[in-house]
This record gives C-alpha cells, structure tokens and sequence, in this order.
C-alpha cells in the first residue's frame, strides 16, 4: 500500500478526458445558456413551461439528462471544486483501478445521482421546480472509493483547512449531506443527490467484491 497515495505525478487519460468534457460542458452553458439547460439539464419528471421566445414552450426529463446533467456547471466555482476534487481523488482511483473500471465507476455514480434526484423530487417535492447541474453525484461517489481505499490516508479540506483521515472525510460529508438534505439546509443544493452517487458507488464496490474482481491499492 501507498505511503501517500496522492505521489501520482501524472493525469490519467480518464480523469483527463472527464475535466475535458466538463470543460465543454460549461462552455456550452455559457454561451448557449437556454437551449442548454432545457435539453441537457436534468428536469424533474413532468411538464414545465419555458418563458422563453423561441424554443419549446415546455421543458421536462428525458432519459438522456441522466447522464447530461452531470457535465453541465452553474457557474465558475462551481466548476472549478467539482474539479479540484475529481482531479485530487480521482487520479489516486484511476490509477489503482484503470481507466475503464474507473470511467464505468464514475458514469454509474453520476447516473445514480441523477436518478436519486429525480425520484426524490417526485415524492417529496412541493416547491419551485429547478434543474439539476454538476458533478458532484459522481465526485461522491469517487470519494467513497477513495475513503475506502485509503481509509488512513490524511487530507486537508479546503474551507476550513482542517486536516483528517479520509474515511472521517467520507463518513463526514455523507452525514452532512443527510442532515442537509432532511432539514432542507442549504436550499438549491442536491443534497439527496450526492447521497445517491456514494450508494450507488457501494453497491457497485459490493458487487465486484462480491464477484472477487475488486482491486486494492497497489
């Protein structure tokens, strides 16, 4: 097992790829910002109409937002820590599992996400009808891995800058999330969607272990 499991000096093609995509993602919401988040952001199941002058007059999911909605960024900072934390993260992951492993891990955690998102919103929502953007279900979902790879390994959150363990990491910011998510703390974050990503992440490690096609760290 890795001393530092961070002591990886290059980018794996995979996370590489991902920052290049959501690279284009957000630049697709910014200069084509209606069309953009009416066909490729992820909607709540139903209806809406659209207050705009050309385009369709309503707006709703389709399946395909499962996956969009995760490559789409509501502004800068926004798009930079996602980033930030799927490059420190990710890259660590990437380079024990392999970038195919890895990328079906990602795009499993996202899509969970997303499907958390909306199966929530239909059952317990009652307010204003927003999209969902970013890919924070897929960056949980990374982070779980990480913790559970490197459960000792020590990392610095960025605000505060408190140093911990990664498993306190995880177990932290997933009882965060719930707390959050339950009480309607931090209104217009996907709270329930991050959870989603980190249990469908689980599952997915349960399932290749259960398998015995898990791979440690090296």
């Amino acid at each position: 097992m890795r001393q530092d499991p961070f002591a990886v000096s290059n980018v794996p093609p995979m996370i590489k790829w991902l920052l290049i995509a959501n690279g284009i993602g957000f630049l697709f919401l910014l200069y084509a910002p209606e069309p953009t988040m009416q066909h490729f952001a992820l909607w709540p199941f139903g209806e809406y109409p659209v207050g705009t002058s050309h385009g369709p007059d309503t707006v709703g999911f389709q399946f395909w937002q499962l996956l969009s909605y995760a490559f789409l960024h509501g502004g800068f900072g926004h798009l930079f820590f996602n980033m930030f934390g799927l490059w420190m993260f990710g890259r660590v992951v990437e380079q024990v599992w392999g970038g195919q492993r890895f990328l079906l891990y990602y795009l499993v955690c996202a899509v969970g996400a997303g499907i958390t998102q909306v199966l929530v919103l239909f059952f317990f929502s009652s307010g204003q009808v927003v999209p969902t953007v970013g890919a924070s279900g897929g960056l949980f979902g990374v982070l779980l891995a990480f913790g559970m790879m490197f459960p000792n390994a020590r990392v610095m959150l960025l605000i505060p800058p408190i140093p911990m363990t990664a498993k306190w990491l995880v177990i932290g910011y997933g009882a965060l999330e719930l707390f959050f998510g339950v009480t309607g703390t931090q209104a217009g974050v996907a709270h329930f969607a991050h959870l989603g990503g980190m249990a469908f992440g689980l599952a997915m490690i349960a399932y290749w272990r259960s398998q015995g096609r898990m791979m440690g760290p090296r």
